[in-house]
This record gives structure tokens, sequence and C-alpha cells, in this order.
């Protein structure tokens, strides 16, 4: 057998295996009879819904489905971590500042804070009435910041991950970029090391074109922000170790955050 057939397979052995580590504390949604839901779909319960696109440009050196990995790799660290029910993750939501790139998938607004609030009132009729969204996306905080003021009014507490929020601290310690949030040195470093085979650094570029407005643009002379490549930052500043630093930043946040909910009395 080649090593450049094996080398993908060990790597992603590698990876599932550090997730694995431990007994698993929480629950799979999908994994249960409707019975058996019944059982765990209690009002303490705290309902955790991973949110990240399964098609949405990242550059050249990434792949679309980049959030949805990042979710699933979030998903299972706080299964181990947390007593929590983990419903099926949302692979489509409000994307509009990568419209321009092929392959890349958008709903708008009100489609995609609807998806989120039927989702959850859907659960929260068998009993829940805690709900975290594991977000790992930018944009999509305002859609998330809509639902929970609709969902707030029936009295369901709900949460949701503010990417440019948890882990800030450990970033600014191992950012050496000086602007972007896009496919850059952050975001390729945690894939670097979540997924380090879902990486191509020898496509990796730098596009930190000053930010404009109304997301990125292929297109010079607009007002959105200028990159050709999809990019923004430097993505050939990733290191394995930034991610590793950001990445468990990022997942004690979380579990935190999903902590706090659950102390939290409900109206």
């Amino acid at each position: 057998m080649r090593i450049h057939r094996v080398l993908p397979a060990l790597l992603m052995l590698h990876a599932t295996a550090a997730l694995s580590q431990g007994p698993q504390r929480g629950i799979v949604l999908a994994d249960l009879t409707w019975l058996e839901a019944a059982r765990v779909l209690t009002p303490d319960a705290v309902v955790v819904i991973p949110l990240g696109a399964e098609a949405k440009e990242h550059g050249p050196h990434l792949r679309l489905d980049n959030d949805a990995r990042l979710a699933a790799y979030y998903r299972e660290r706080v299964l181990q971590a947390a007593n929590v029910i983990v419903a099926p993750t949302i692979t489509y939501n409000f994307y509009p500042a990568f419209v321009e790139y092929p392959g890349s998938t958008h709903l708008r607004l009100e489609t995609a804070r609807d998806v989120i609030v039927d989702i959850v009132r859907s659960l929260a009729a068998y009993g829940p009435r805690r709900f975290y969204i594991l977000n790992t996306g930018v944009s999509t905080v305002r859609p998330l910041t809509a639902a929970a003021e609709i969902l707030r009014g029936d009295g369901i507490i709900f949460g949701y991950t503010d990417v440019l929020k948890v882990g800030a601290e450990a970033e600014a310690t191992v950012r050496q970029q000086v602007r972007g949030t896009h496919a850059d040195e952050i975001e390729t470093s945690m894939m670097l090391y979540m997924y380090p085979d879902r990486v191509d650094m020898s496509k990796a570029v730098k596009d930190d074109a000053p930010q404009g407005v109304g997301g990125l643009s292929r297109q010079p002379g607009t007002t959105k922000t200028y990159s050709p490549s999809g990019v923004w930052g430097d993505a050939t500043l990733a290191t394995r170790e930034k991610g590793r630093i950001v990445v468990e930043a990022t997942v004690a946040e979380m579990l935190r955050e999903i902590e706090g909910l659950r102390a939290r009395t409900t109206p």
C-alpha cells in the first residue's frame, strides 16, 4: 500500500482516537428511539445543536465543508465533557459574505432565523427549556440573536457561541497577521490541529485588503473587501501549535457557557 494513500487515513485515525478518549457523557439524539428520547428530553435537559456550513468557500487551501468539520469536532468534544443531548447539525444558514464564490450556499436572514426557531420549538415541545448552539460562523450571529429574541418570549433559555469572543484571549497570544477572520491564520491553524488532512498549506495565501462593507468580493473596486482567493487574512502564517492553543481555549469557553446556561433559572 502506498504512503500517500495511507497518510490521510492515519491522520484521521489519530484525530478520531484523540476525540474518543474517556467515557462519553452526552447523548446523541439521533441514536435514540422516540421512546428513549421521551425519557431524556426533560425540562432540565440541555440540548446542544451544532451549526456549521457544509458548503461555504474557505479559500484555495481549505474545503467547502470547513465549518461543518469545525462543528463536528466541537460536537464530539462537548459530548465527551458535558451532560447534554446533541441534536443533528444545521448545515445551511446565513452566509451573505461568500455568495460570489462558487459552491457557497446562503439562506436569507429571515429563513436562517426561522430554521433555528422551528428546530428549537420542535424539541422544546417535548420538555427541554435550555438550548445552546455550537456556532462556527460570524454572520450567523445575526439570525441567532434574532432567534433568541423570539424564543425568549416562549420562556426558552437560548445561548450560542460567538466565535469572535470565545478563545479571543488565546488567539491574541498567537496572532501575527495584521487583519482577517476568514480562512486566515487562525482558522487555518485550527484546522491544522483538528483535521490536518483537510488543509493544503502549499495553496495557502495572504489576502488581507482593508475591510470593506458587505462581505468579500472577487472583483476589485467595489465597496466589499477585495479577496480574489476567498481568504481574508494571512493563511501562510498558520501552524498546528497556534491551532491547539486557540481550539483548546475555545472548547473550554464553550463548555463554560453550556454550564452557565444549565444553571440559569427558566422564566
